[in-house]
């Protein structure tokens, strides 16, 4: 992708002594992994038609500490967690919106213990707010009428009972959307959470991506959509495990609306 996306960061904006309407807040997926920056740029192209008024921290954005507490490191996440609110709170950050749901879990739900007291939405509520403010505009375009099934990613529908916003966009959108048979406060973990992303799976019968792949194959999907760069991942992989590369799309609900509005 060669086309310039306007990207401000907290720091340029400092310095013309104004304030962003939400700090976006990229992760490190969506910074550093080749697939999910992908989801970033969609976004931010979204944000752009939108016409919303956003920043990123840039090279100032460390990670949430989320890994290191999943994986029993609390010092390391009380540390990561501290200096990230020592930043946040140094440009007087009152809103973040984030593509991540482990992001948007941790800042929520686990930073206001330590001081860091947020607004915090993830980027399907954000989205759904925008269109229903009549901010942005959705049709179906090219998606309109294509099997399309959602695995709900654990840390926005269990951890924080958000099913719907997700849900909402995909109808927007005018596809067909099939559940699968386990789905919502139902469905199975991708097996990427609880830091289990970074590391070999236990020996057993099955990897848990496959079974969930299996699951989603099952609908005869177009597309399996998701919501979260980690799940996206472990989708991703299961369909090349089960060489359907060429039949099923793994992609996130971001990069359906921003395609379908041809940005």
């Amino acid at each position: 992708m060669s086309e310039k996306i306007k990207v401000p960061t907290m720091a340029e904006y400092l310095a013309q002594g104004k304030t962003p309407e939400v700090l976006f807040w990229v992760g490190c997926a969506g910074s550093f992994d080749d697939r999910a920056k992908k989801i970033s740029k969609a976004f931010a192209k979204l944000l752009n038609k939108a016409g919303i008024d956003f920043a990123v921290l840039g090279t100032e954005e460390s990670c949430t500490g989320d890994p290191a507490k999943r994986a029993g490191n609390e010092f390391l996440f009380q540390m990561q967690a501290m200096a990230n609110i020592q930043v946040l709170d140094g440009y007087a950050i009152k809103k973040i919106v984030t593509t991540c749901p482990h992001c948007f879990n941790t800042f929520k739900n686990e930073y206001p213990e330590l001081g860091g007291n947020y607004e915090v939405m993830h980027h399907t509520q954000f989205l759904r707010a925008l269109i229903n403010e009549g901010r942005l505009k959705v049709e179906g375009g090219k998606y309109k009428g294509k099997r399309i099934t959602f695995h709900d990613p654990c840390y926005l529908g269990r951890a924080n009972n958000e099913y719907e916003a997700p849900r909402e966009l995909l109808q927007k959108l005018e596809v067909e959307l099939i559940e699968m048979k386990r789905s919502k406060s139902r469905g199975l973990c991708c097996g990427a959470g609880g830091a289990q992303m970074f590391k070999e799976p236990e020996k057993g019968t099955k990897e848990i991506n496959i079974e969930r792949t299996e699951e989603a194959i099952e609908t005869n999907p177009e597309i399996i959509a998701t919501g979260c760069p980690f799940c996206n991942t472990m989708m991703t992989d299961g369909i090349k495990a089960k060489e359907k590369e060429d039949s099923i799309a793994v992609m996130d609900i971001t990069e359906l609306i921003a395609n379908a509005a041809d940005l």
